[in-house]
C-alpha cells in the first residue's frame, strides 16, 4: 500500500482514522528522539528521516541516504531502522532489547512491524532513533562504499 502522497499532512489524511492516531504517536516519538541533521520527509510513500542530499550526495540512486521511516502498509504498520542495521553490533543490541521488551517481534528486514500501538516498544524505538547520529550514520555510509569499490578493483 505504497502512498502518492507529497506531503505528510495528506499522507496521514489518507489513512483509516485508528491508522492516523497510531502512526501520529510513533511519528512524535520518533520525531522527539531523532538527532541533529535529520529531516522528516515523504519519499518512496512513506514518512522518511533522511540525511539532506545538500549534506550528502553521493548516493547510488540520487536520492536522500534514508535513516528511518515510517509507514502504514496493507495489514500492519512499520518502523523502518534500516540506519541501525548497517552496524551488526546495534542490530543485535536492538534485538536483545526487544526480546526483554516482552512484546511480540516482529521483524523484517530493517523494519518492525505492528497491527497495534500496544505491540511496539515505543521506548526502545526512541532510544534506538537517537543512537546514531548523522555524522557517523555518514562515516559507516562512506566506509561500505569504500570496502565496495575495493572489491571491484
Amino acid at each position: 500500500m505504497q502512498s502518492k502522497a507529497t506531503t505528510i499532512e495528506a499522507y496521514l489524511s489518507e489513512l483509516p482514522e485508528d491508522r492516523v492516531s497510531q502512526i501520529t504517536q510513533v511519528r512524535e516519538v520518533i520525531l522527539a528522539n531523532l538527532p541533529e541533521g535529520y529531516v522528516e520527509s515523504m519519499n518512496w510513500g512513506m514518512i522518511t528521516y533522511e540525511v539532506p542530499l545538500g549534506v550528502y550526495p553521493d548516493t547510488y540512486n540520487k536520492e536522500p541516504l534514508l535513516y528511518a521511516a515510517l509507514a502504514s502498509q496493507k495489514n500492519h504498520m512499520a518502523v523502518y531502522l534500516s540506519g541501525i542495521y548497517m552496524f551488526e553490533d546495534k542490530a543485535k543490541s536492538f534485538h536483545k532489547a526487544y526480546k526483554e521488551t516482552g512484546k511480540r517481534m516482529d521483524l523484517g528486514k530493517s523494519c518492525v512491524r505492528f497491527k497495534k500501538l500496544d505491540d511496539l516498544p515505543l521506548e526502545l524505538i526512541a532510544k534506538t532513533i537517537a543512537s546514531l547520529p548523522m555524522k557517523t550514520f555518514i562515516e559507516k555510509v562512506k566506509a561500505v562504499k569504500s570496502l565496495r569499490k575495493a572489491r571491484k578493483s
